[in-house]
């Protein structure tokens, strides 16, 4: 009987020191949360431009609304335009919805631009996210230009699901999970 209180209690002294381990939370939270989201978003982004058929890139639903390459082109664009703001850079990469039209650069240009997005997520902690940046000559946090990025992207994968499903393509995050 000893043993085993003895035993019961080594154990969980031991599961109480371990205790703090797992209950860590990140040391950035609101800027690793804002990562994690943006990752999310972004990988079905650049999925589902990959799935759509060169040929399909030229797609329009109706005769007022972007091409599928516009689309992507246009998210590009903004990639760049919200993390040069919250990096405090020049926009290295301008102009890539009007410019860019073959599926392979469009793809391209979209990964360069959550490649250079991550630079600034990855860069983010919680003390730097609220550092006041200008946003369209307003006056904003670094975490909001982040976020609104984020959202951006967002409203957009909603379009591409659009774009996809007319053309018979299962959205990236409907696909079946194996």
């Amino acid at each position: 009987m000893k043993k085993t209180l003895k035993l019961c209690l080594s154990l969980a002294a031991i599961a109480a020191m371990s205790m703090p381990a797992f209950a860590q939370e990140p040391a950035n939270p609101l800027s690793a949360g804002q990562k994690a989201l943006y990752s999310m978003v972004n990988d079905a982004l650049v999925r589902g431009a990959e799935k759509m058929p060169e040929e399909n890139y030229s797609f329009k639903p109706t005769p007022e609304v972007r091409s599928f390459g516009q689309l992507v082109g246009h998210v590009a664009d903004a990639q760049y335009l919200f993390c040069s703001m919250a990096l405090g850079e020049k926009n290295p990469a301008p102009r890539i919805e009007k410019t860019k039209t073959s599926k392979a650069d469009l793809v391209q240009a979209l990964k360069d631009g959550v490649a250079y997005c991550n630079k600034a997520y990855d860069g983010m902690t919680d003390a730097q996210a609220s550092q006041i940046v200008k946003l369209f000559g307003r006056d904003s946090a670094k975490l909001t230009v982040l976020s609104l990025n984020t959202a951006h992207s967002d409203e957009h994968y909603g379009n591409m699901v659009t774009y996809l499903r007319l053309k018979g393509i299962v959205p990236p995050t409907s696909e079946k999970r194996k």
